[in-house]
């Protein structure tokens, strides 16, 4: 498959994770969510808390920051694209879920990544059946690269 990650960075941190990890976790989620395309391509926006809030307020009605954001693309009818959309991951809110969670860092973001990837594949956790269902998916993600699942409690 061929994959492009355009991953627009605005926070300077060596916490932020390696281009080459994040293409890792999104290609893992893309295979595993079932995305069937030859080739792919997403942004990812790594932002502040006040961007964060900006757009989670504009979009979703709630006036906060938060871990991460997807927006889906959709193309017209008729139009092959291989678009899949743009994920906001808040540099702060991972850190400190993280911290307050006791989790590795890099681990944490790899969820986050691997979380909203999947979002723009139509995934959801509104309802208890979507939540089990694309959680189990994460889960296996995360197993593949050696990282422990995150809803269970340490």
């Amino acid at each position: 498959m061929h994959l492009v990650v355009d991953i627009q960075n605005i926070i300077e941190d060596e916490n932020v994770p390696k281009t080459a990890d994040v293409e890792g976790w999104v290609a893992e989620a893309l295979a595993q969510g079932g995305y069937t395309q030859e080739s792919g391509e997403l942004t990812i926006r790594v932002v502040g808390l006040e961007e964060s809030q900006q757009l989670n307020d504009t979009y979703r009605g709630k006036n906060k920051p938060t871990n991460v954001l997807s927006f889906p693309f959709e193309a017209p009818p008729g139009i092959p694209c291989d678009l899949l959309g743009d994920l906001v991951i808040c540099h702060a809110i991972v850190e400190a879920e993280a911290k307050a969670q006791s989790k590795n860092t890099i681990a944490h973001w790899a969820h986050m990544v691997i979380h909203g990837t999947l979002h723009l594949l139509g995934y959801d956790h509104l309802e208890p059946a979507e939540a089990e269902k694309m959680e189990s998916i994460e889960v296996n993600i995360l197993a593949k690269f050696k990282i422990a699942n995150p809803y269970e409690l340490p």
